[in-house]
């Protein structure tokens, strides 16, 4: 059993990705859930394979149309919720790390703004166009790599005053619409300790999206603070090709047959589910 072996979510993601590249199958993420066992995946993806559900009839390639690109579905979703809650922040994704030894500034910076360059979603706002949200991808942008200096104060003055930055950026709300939707920011106790905190919006980024940022931060930021050019290779796809591959492959009624199965499946459910809770729920809710 996969989750008797330790897996999660994140990791049950990439088994469901690397099974859809293998067998060429869309088989949907759910299914790991509900069937968890190498033998139980494998009636899924006969299933699959009989009923011809297949998303690669659609291949996956680069546009470059030059024209704003659609939202994909995941992108929609936050926008509506952006505009149901405005100067919200409930849909930032922080990270913050502690760096000990020598850092160099003006690598660091030079890498923040690598990864700019290297991605489209770093680089993306969300417009109307006609009254439909759109992406609209800045062809450059200039990330700037902001600095409190806590030098002056004692150590547990720093420790307090950096948790309360960190904390209040996190909490700094978005505006999707102009951006940017990736902020830096560096804490400096002394020469050889450091905060580097870097906060995003769930629009262009996920917690997988962390991961990635961490690991390519630290190749380019190790070259750059050593005159080497970057280690990272150009990505072939951007996500706007992924948004506009997923709108294609759900258009010609496979979107219809998806809602009318949830349709069918949510019938007669209650509008709310009413958890037995120490308080009772407010009409608005409060994320605490």
């Amino acid at each position: 059993n996969f989750f008797d072996l330790g897996g999660h979510s994140l990791l049950a993601a990439k088994v469901v990705a690397r099974i859809r590249q293998a067998l060429r199958v869309n088989l949907p993420l759910s299914a790991i859930f509900e069937s968890p066992t190498v033998g139980g995946l494998a009636d899924r993806v006969r299933t699959l394979v009989r009923e011809d559900k297949n998303p690669f009839d659609t291949p996956l390639v680069p546009a470059n149309s030059g024209h704003a690109a659609p939202l994909s579905f995941a992108q929609q979703r936050l926008w509506f919720l952006d505009q149901l809650e405005p100067n919200s922040p409930f849909y930032n994704v922080p990270m913050a790390a502690r760096l000990l030894g020598p850092l160099d500034f003006a690598a660091m910076e030079r890498s923040l703004n690598e990864i700019v360059a290297r991605h489209e979603s770093l680089r993306t706002t969300f417009q109307l166009l006609e009254e439909e949200p759109v992406q609209v991808v800045a062809p450059t942008m200039r990330l700037p790599l902001t600095t409190v200096d806590l030098g002056h104060l004692t150590p547990d003055e720093r420790e307090a005053e950096a948790r309360r930055l960190v904390s209040e950026e996190a909490r700094r709300p978005f505006n999707l619409s102009t951006g940017p939707l990736f902020r830096a920011l560096i804490v400096r106790f002394d020469a050889d300790d450091h905060i580097l905190m870097v906060n995003l919006h769930h629009a262009i980024s996920d917690g997988w999206s962390l991961g990635i940022l961490s690991n390519e931060l630290a190749a380019v930021y190790e070259a750059f603070r050593t005159g080497a050019p970057s280690p990272l290779s150009p990505l072939p796809l951007t996500y706007s090709d992924y948004a506009l591959w997923q709108r294609n492959y759900l258009g010609g009624g496979a979107l219809e047959r998806q809602l009318d199965y949830w349709k069918k499946q949510m019938a007669g459910a209650p509008l709310s589910i009413e958890l037995p809770t120490d308080h009772p729920r407010p009409p608005v809710q409060t994320f605490n």
